[in-house]
C-alpha cells in the first residue's frame, strides 16, 4: 500500500517539487487553504542562493543562510514535508513517482525544481571550474580560494605560485560580479597580514565576460558603475572575451583575433545556467514546450498549455507574457510566482477565477564589494554605499527565518569594522598538484587542437 493510500484526506491534494523560493513561498500561501500539501525536496533545507557567494568567499557559513524546511513549515498543520527526489511523473494519473517510495497522487502539480549550471557543451570543464548553485559548490570554491593561499605559501617556483595567486572568474553576471569582488577583497584586505612569504596582494583576480560589458540585463549605467567600481578594487575585467578551453590550470580564451592562455589553480564558473532534468520530463510526459536553456514556457498563469493542473514556478519557468523579455531568474520572481498559485489554487476551489500573473518589477541590486554596490530601482539609479545599504536590508529582509536575520546582520557589521572573513576554514586538503607547461608567451600561442574546441564559448 502506498503512502497516498495510507493517508486519506477529502482535501485537495497539491505536491509541491522543491524548497526553494517558489516552492516555499508557494506552500506557505497555501497555510490556511482547505487543501492536503506535500514538498518534495532531495535537501532538507532552504537556500538562500543570493548569499551564497559569501559562503564562498568565507564571509558566512552555510546554516547562516539555509533554514530547515521542517522548521519553517512547523505550524503547517496541513503540510508534509518529505526528504526525497521526484523522478518521473504521470499526468494522465496524476501521479508522481519518488526515488525513495511509491508514488503520490495529486490534484494540483507545482513544479519549482530550478536550474543547475551550464557549460554550453562542455561538462569536461566542471572539474576545473566549478559554478555555484549549491551548499556543497560553496564549501569546494572557499576551500580552493584559500588553499590556493596556502600552497602558494609553500611554493619556491615563481612561475606556479603566481598560478596559484591567479583567480579566473568566467561570467560577468551578477554572481560572477560578486565573487570577483569578494575574492578581490580577501587578496587585496582580508588576507594581506596572515601570510610571511608570499604578497597576497600580488593578486591577480581577472573577471571574464562574452559580451561588450558586465552585468549585460542592467542599464548601462549600472554596469559602468560595477566595472569602475571592480577595478577599483584590483579586479581586471575582461569583456568581449570568449572561453575556448579550460584544462591542466589553464584557461584559454579569444579576444577578437588573438587567442591567449593564462595559467590559474583557482578557476570558478558563472557564466550560464540550464534547467534542472524536471524541464525534460514535462516536456516527454506532459508535452511542454521548452526554450533553448530547457526552462519550460508556461501560461499567463503559470500553468501547462495541455495541464491546467501543472504549474511551473522559479528559474524553471519562461514567463513571457510580460513586457519584451521573460521574466529574470531571481528571487522576488519567483516567491511571488509561489505566491500567484497558492492564490490560485484556491480561488479555483472556492469557484472563482484569477486574474493572469503579472510581477511588479522593483528593480535589481548587484554588490562588488564593501560600500561598493549598483541597485536599478523603478524611481531612481544608485550606486556606492547607498545602494550597498539598500542591498544590505533587502537581503535581510528576504532571509527566512528571524535568528538567520540577526546572525547575518551581526557578521556583516563585525566584518565591516574588522576587514575579516571568519568562515576561512578548509574543511577538505586534497593534493594540490599545478601542472604548468613551458609554454611560449601566451599573446603569441594558439591552443593545442586535441586540448581546444571548435567554437567558442560566449560567457
Amino acid at each position: 500500500m502506498n503512502n497516498t493510500q495510507t493517508k486519506q484526506t477529502s482535501f485537495p491534494h497539491v505536491v509541491i517539487i522543491g524548497g526553494g523560493f517558489g516552492g516555499l513561498y508557494a506552500a506557505k500561501s497555501l497555510k490556511n487553504a482547505p487543501v492536503q500539501v506535500t514538498l518534495i525536496d532531495k535537501r532538507n533545507f532552504h537556500l538562500f542562493q543570493p548569499l551564497l557567494y559569501q559562503v564562498a568567499t568565507g564571509t558566512l557559513s552555510p546554516a547562516d543562510i539555509a533554514s530547515p524546511l521542517r522548521v519553517v513549515l512547523s505550524k503547517h498543520k496541513n503540510t508534509q514535508v518529505l526528504l526525497d527526489k521526484v523522478v518521473d511523473i504521470d499526468p494522465e494519473a496524476k501521479k508522481v513517482f519518488l526515488e525513495g517510495q511509491d508514488e503520490l497522487n495529486y490534484d494540483a502539480l507545482i513544479v519549482a525544481t530550478g536550474v543547475s549550471h551550464h557549460y554550453f557543451g562542455n561538462d569536461q570543464w566542471q572539474d576545473d571550474a566549478p559554478g555555484l548553485k549549491t551548499v556543497e559548490d560553496a564549501l569546494e570554491m572557499r576551500r580552493r580560494i584559500f588553499m590556493a593561499f596556502e600552497a602558494a605559501e609553500k611554493e619556491d617556483d615563481p612561475k606556479k605560485r603566481k598560478a596559484l595567486l591567479t583567480f579566473v572568474v568566467v561570467g560577468g553576471g551578477p554572481t560572477g560580479v560578486e565573487l570577483a569582488g569578494a575574492i578581490a577583497e580577501i587578496a587585496y584586505q582580508s588576507v594581506k597580514d596572515d601570510f610571511r612569504d608570499i604578497d597576497t596582494t600580488q593578486a591577480q583576480v581577472l573577471l571574464f565576460e562574452g559580451m561588450e560589458r558586465i552585468l549585460p540585463p542592467y542599464p548601462e549605467e549600472s554596469s559602468a558603475h560595477a566595472q569602475q567600481a571592480l577595478e577599483q578594487l584590483g579586479v581586471d575585467v575582461l569583456t568581449k572575451t570568449l572561453v575556448t578551453n579550460i584544462a591542466d590550470n589553464s584557461v584559454t580564451f579569444r579576444q577578437g583575433d588573438d587567442t591567449k592562455t593564462i595559467n590559474a589553480h583557482t578557476i570558478l564558473w558563472a557564466a550560464g545556467v540550464k534547467a534542472s532534468f524536471m524541464g525534460k520530463v514535462l516536456a516527454d510526459r506532459a508535452g511542454a514546450e521548452l526554450d533553448r536553456a530547457g526552462r519550460v514556457i508556461v501560461e499567463p498563469n503559470l500553468s501547462l498549455k495541455n495541464y491546467s493542473d501543472i504549474f511551473v514556478i522559479g528559474d524553471l519557468a519562461n514567463f513571457a507574457h510580460q513586457g519584451d523579455h521573460s521574466l529574470p531568474g531571481v528571487a522576488p520572481v519567483a516567491m511571488k510566482e509561489g505566491e500567484y498559485v497558492a492564490k490560485l489554487i484556491t480561488k479555483r476551489l472556492e469557484g472563482e477565477t484569477v486574474k493572469p500573473f503579472e510581477y511588479n518589477d522593483f528593480g535589481s541590486m548587484a554588490v562588488i564589494g564593501k560600500n561598493k554596490a549598483i541597485a536599478n530601482l523603478n524611481f531612481a539609479k544608485f550606486s556606492g554605499f547607498l545602494a550597498w545599504i539598500i542591498w544590505a536590508f533587502a537581503h535581510i529582509y528576504y532571509l527566512i527565518e528571524f535568528d538567520n536575520k540577526l546572525v547575518v546582520m551581526i557578521q556583516w557589521a563585525w566584518n565591516y569594522i574588522t576587514l575579516g572573513r571568519g568562515a576561512r576554514l578548509i574543511t577538505e586538503t586534497p593534493s594540490l598538484q599545478l601542472e604548468i607547461e613551458s609554454t611560449p608567451h601566451p599573446g603569441n600561442s594558439t591552443p593545442n587542437t586535441k586540448d581546444s574546441i571548435q567554437e567558442p564559448v560566449s560567457v
